[in-house]
């Protein structure tokens, strides 16, 4: 047995037995499941998959589906749009509290239930069952199959759902809901008894982590800026009025339903998920709090945890004096760039290029710039990446080595370079190799013109 299922082994033997919780009644055909049940799944951004326990055993989403589908809301709208219709302030009351804005009756975010009602109803559609089809392909997306509903809860949701439906109409009076309050309830009700297995929340949970591409297909379901934003209202929405306690003790991006479905999400390293019916005062399951709790600790998880050192970024700083390229030269030409080699700096990086490699990066760059007119190679060859932001910064800095007279050549994959600059003040080469010896053929050609 690999180690993450051992671990998932473990936490699901020894927290079997914890017998506390109530299964949720209110909606009478969740009155029947077995609580007994509890399964958990883990998906890597690999999207290796583990799990333990009950894990085949279909339950309804309920309001796991929130997040997914703010996402959805959040990609079709954009992110000014929904805020002006849904907050994203924490409500410190209960999942189905009456939480709307004085004077707007904006609901004060889409983990409520007054939030991801209005949420459902932001989704674009010609009708209400085109509207619950884009939420259905959606969560599939998510999920990396199709889903289908639970047609017996959703009726048993229809006939009791007077409170959410009094939600409705008063967010219609208020205005921040516009569109038909039934046929908005019932879809949202719809959209709450979609069937997964907790395996599909783990897939669901780490493609949110992984920045919205899933990590099992490789489709790219959302793009990274809308997960970014739904990992925030997670973190500090997604647990009710528990919320800053989970986020005390756990740390991490999560959502919770009646059910028994809890997901949580560690960015760019996986998506967990848990079910047990039994739940706490505040509507999460009891089995999935505890487990969630261990795995973070255990593993150093929480958001704010300081991971360490990290792998060098610069890993080589030399000159064509130690490092030439070893191209057939004359005398006199060798002669020339063993006297003024020290001008051609070659600096090599590894890794993911974000804030703090970057900044690393940039440091290497002032502190060994040779002396103008010089040149200076950058070896990328064993970055894999480039963020947006961290790429602006050193497209910044290279342009401003440009403008003080040096040549730069850069030692890269070309779609590497893509978001730095287009076209950037330098030289793109294949190989390390190549770039030193355009570097030593440039410094031949100011040397011959001097003389």
């Amino acid at each position: 047995m690999d180690p993450v299922t051992a671990s998932l082994v473990e936490i699901h033997d020894r927290l079997g037995a914890v017998a506390d919780g109530e299964v949720a009644d209110y909606i009478p055909q969740l009155a029947s499941a077995d609580a007994r049940t509890f399964g958990l799944a883990l998906v890597s951004m690999s999207g290796h998959c583990y799990s333990a326990g009950d894990t085949d055993g279909p339950f309804t989403i309920q309001s796991v589906s929130k997040p997914f589908v703010y996402a959805l809301a959040l990609s079709e709208l954009g992110p000014a749009e929904v805020s002006r219709r849904v907050g994203a302030e924490p409500s410190g009351e209960a999942f189905n509290a009456i939480s709307l804005e004085p004077g707007t009756g904006r609901p004060a975010n889409p983990m409520v239930n007054a939030g991801a009602i209005v949420t459902t109803s932001l989704v674009p559609a010609a009708d209400p069952q085109d509207r619950f089809e884009r939420i259905r392909a959606c969560l599939s997306a998510f999920a990396g199959r199709s889903l289908d509903v639970d047609e017996d809860v959703y009726r048993s949701e229809v006939d009791t759902g007077d409170r959410n439906r009094a939600l409705a109409y008063l967010m219609r009076g208020a205005g921040s809901l516009s569109g038909d309050v039934d046929e908005t309830v019932r879809t949202y009700f719809r959209q709450c008894s979609i069937r997964v297995r907790v395996g599909d929340l783990a897939v669901m949970a780490a493609t949110l982590a992984n920045g919205g591409v899933n990590p099992v297909t490789g489709d790219r379901v959302i793009a990274e800026p809308v997960a970014v934003r739904a990992l925030a209202v997670m973190a500090t929405c997604g647990m009710y009025d528990t919320a800053g306690e989970w986020l005390l003790r756990v740390g991490l991006p999560a959502k919770s339903g009646v059910s028994g479905g809890l997901i949580a999400c560690s960015p760019a390293r996986f998506g967990i998920a848990v079910h047990s019916p039994p739940l706490d005062r505040a509507g999460n399951p009891v089995r999935g709090v505890i487990a969630l709790t261990e795995l973070s600790q255990r593993f150093a998880l929480h958001l704010m945890h300081q991971p360490g050192r990290h792998t060098a970024t610069v890993t080589d700083v030399t000159t064509a004096l130690d490092h030439p390229s070893y191209r057939a030269r004359t005398p006199g030409q060798r002669a020339v760039l063993d006297r003024e080699g020290h001008r051609i700096v070659v600096i090599r990086a590894q890794g993911m290029l974000e804030f703090t490699e970057t900044e690393h990066l940039l440091h290497a760059l002032r502190e060994f710039v040779p002396d103008a007119p010089g040149w200076i190679v950058l070896d990328l060859d064993r970055v894999t990446r480039i963020a947006v932001g961290p790429a602006a910064m050193l497209g910044a800095a290279l342009a401003d080595l440009a403008t003080a007279r040096h040549e730069l050549a850069i030692a890269a994959r070309e779609p590497l370079l893509d978001p730095i600059a287009d076209p950037g003040p330098w030289t793109p080469f294949r190989s390390c190799a190549e770039a030193v010896a355009w570097c030593e053929d440039r410094l031949l050609a100011v040397a011959r013109s001097s003389e």
